[in-house]
């Protein structure tokens, strides 16, 4: 798995089940509304620092996605993207990476096209039994509950990046 690991430098999430717990709140009057976890957050912040480049390609189109990308510095995100491989694709022409070099974490099949060609694929443990068949690891928590928080500190911890990202909280 480290071998896996060790060239990654772009990971793309989906959002719904893997940044969120994957429940679609809805107001009313047509707001949606999403639960995001902060310790996530904080570890998307430190894998950005350590080199590796963030994005967020998600079918769905929502503000509150737009604004927590611009919270933690993602510049990348996709939106309403029905076809998840071909904006990867673009993503990793307009970086000049190998798909090797990148990882696609999600849940459900839609997923699957992205995470099939590219060299690290994740997912959490409430995802569709076919996406479990194609993912290289499954996080032990759960989507919008840690699970991204995992996968930065796992691919940090692989490529030894962990322990300076750390660092000036153990100071």
């Amino acid at each position: 798995m480290i071998e896996k690991i060790k060239p990654i430098r772009l990971i793309a999430f989906d959002v719904d089940g893997i940044m969120t717990d994957g429940g679609l709140y809805l107001s009313d009057s047509g707001e949606e509304f999403k639960r995001f976890n902060s310790l996530d957050g904080h570890g998307l912040k430190m894998l950005r620092a350590s080199g590796v480049e963030l994005a967020i390609i998600t079918g769905r189109t929502s503000r509150c996605v737009e604004m927590r990308a611009k919270n933690l510095g993602i510049i990348h995100v996709y939106q309403g993207v029905e076809k998840k491989w071909e904006a990867m694709r673009d993503l990793l022409t307009k970086l000049q990476l190998a798909p090797e070099a990148a990882a696609f974490m999600g849940d459900d099949v839609v997923d699957l096209p992205a995470m099939r060609r590219v060299g690290l694929s994740l997912t959490v443990p409430k995802a569709s039994p076919t996406v479990h068949d194609h993912a290289h690891y499954t996080t032990k928590h759960e989507g919008g509950h840690g699970a991204v928080r995992e996968v930065c500190e796992l691919i940090m911890s692989a490529q030894g990046t962990l322990t300076a990202q750390l660092a000036p909280y153990l100071a």
